[in-house]
């Protein structure tokens, strides 16, 4: 990850009130097809990590499907190439959410995130 990346998460962390909690770059996050397709809103949500997964889900649009093959794995350093807009927010923590559609950003706590 770049300082210049890190230090936005960090930044973004501080702006909320809430400890920065990295997703290294060798983990994956699932993202939805339909983020590359330039849709808007742009959702993000974070569950507790698993495995080798960070807990982010992102997405693009108004609807999150309940189809099981909505989300594909994507490493970390790869998001760059398909959503650049949202690597700022994965230094959030288990329990974080964004919605963004270019100037307009939202960034809130949800627990329900951390129930299992």
């Amino acid at each position: 990850m770049t300082d210049a990346i890190e230090s936005s998460q960090k930044e973004v962390c501080e702006k909320f009130g809430t400890t920065y909690y990295p997703s290294p770059l060798d983990m994956k996050v699932g993202i939805a097809l339909n983020v590359l397709e330039g849709v808007t809103p742009i959702n993000g949500l974070r569950h507790p990590p698993e495995g080798d997964t960070t807990g982010w889900y992102i997405w693009a649009g108004e609807e999150l499907s309940a189809d099981p093959d909505f989300f594909k794995p994507l490493h970390v350093e790869h998001l760059s190439d398909w959503c650049p807009q949202a690597q700022k927010y994965l230094g959030l923590p288990p329990g974080w959410r964004f919605l963004i559609a270019g100037d307009y950003e939202d960034v809130w706590y949800d627990e329900t995130l951390l129930e299992v």
